[in-house]
């Protein structure tokens, strides 16, 4: 478990953001530790792997197969804004100063034993960084950028669903539904590892990061002297499926066979509320079949719509959150949430 007790001050700054190079860094560890990946990355991780094996521009993203599970967080910068570009996050760690470096190396390898993939950051800082932002850019190019868009649409619904809860509800109620494998009992945040850790966040800010290529992990990045970064499972991996979802209960999925697994899906993804291009994505479904989920759902008075601004919220009635509660079993959440 990683527990972060968070202050007042911090809590009240929490903030979401958009960071194109942590889903990089995420999909190369997705790969590493899943030679055989899971449905809906099976097909985009054999594209992954053909680009790293066949061009020679990616090699240096190689490094991050070989870091433990605790790393000097300048290999993955923070996000300095709400929505940042592949290139701007990659001009900012070329940019990294000497100084970060150099603590956050003592600070991971206190005993100055600092392992030979890492030195020579240390006495090359330049040429290292070049090469490794040269190598992060070609494999975003082959195996991200041709996903980029809709990955983005996907995560602007994301921000924008979270930046509405955030606003209305607060940061208590935002915590407390980010994630099944985070959990909020203030002042304290846990998040569900194998990796012991406790750790105190003061005076800072709480960053939230959704990402696609997440897979369940965890990253809680702490190097930063002002900020705490928190990623966390984003809705939407399906649009990396070029199959549609494998059938996951069979006859004991009892809220598909009251409703249909088409219908029994778009309810269990209601459990945040999304549009139809949101449903769309994350289910991997055609829009006009999701319109039609849609319809039949709100004909039996299990879920509502409401507009903001100029989106169309869909989400659940008291009856849809029951039915999902008491029939949705061990398979909830598993056609839409990897």
């Amino acid at each position: 478990m990683i527990r972060i007790e968070i202050d007042e001050p911090t809590l009240a700054r929490t903030r979401i953001a958009i960071s194109p190079l942590t889903e990089a860094v995420c999909s190369l560890y997705l790969l590493h530790r899943n030679p055989v990946a899971p449905w809906p990355y099976d097909s985009w991780a054999e594209q992954a792997r053909r680009v790293l094996r066949t061009d020679p521009a990616t090699e240096p993203v190689s490094l991050y197969f070989r870091l433990p599970s605790t790393s000097p967080d300048f290999l993955n910068p923070i996000p300095d804004t709400p929505v940042s570009t592949i290139g701007e996050q990659l001009d900012r760690l070329r940019a990294t100063p000497a100084e970060t470096i150099e603590e956050q190396l003592d600070k991971h390898h206190p005993d100055g034993d600092v392992p030979p993939f890492l030195r020579p950051f240390r006495e090359d800082r330049r040429a290292a960084l070049d090469r490794l932002a040269d190598g992060l850019q070609a494999y975003w190019d082959g195996a991200i950028a041709p996903h980029w868009p809709a990955m983005r649409a996907a995560l602007d619904e994301e921000v924008l669903l979270r930046a509405r809860a955030l606003a209305a509800d607060g940061p208590d109620a935002l915590l407390a539904r980010l994630h099944d494998r985070i959990r909020w009992e203030r002042p304290v945040l846990t998040l569900v590892k194998p990796l012991e850790h406790t750790f105190d966040a003061v005076n800072q800010r709480l960053l939230l990061v959704p990402l696609i290529f997440s897979r369940g992990a965890l990253i809680c990045s702490t190097d930063h002297p002002e900020i705490v970064m928190v990623t966390y499972q984003c809705r939407g991996s399906a649009l990396l499926a070029s199959t549609p979802a494998p059938a996951t209960a069979g006859d004991s999925d009892r809220l598909a066979i009251l409703v249909g697994r088409g219908r029994a899906s778009v309810l269990r993804a209601l459990t945040t509320p999304a549009t139809t291009t949101a449903l769309s994505v994350a289910l991997g479904l055609a829009p006009s079949t999701v319109s039609e989920h849609l319809t039949g759902l709100l004909a039996a008075g299990v879920i509502h719509r409401r507009r903001a601004g100029r989106r169309v919220l869909y989400g659940l009635e008291p009856a849809g959150t029951a039915l999902v509660t008491l029939l949705g079993g061990d398979s909830a959440g598993a056609e839409f949430v990897s």
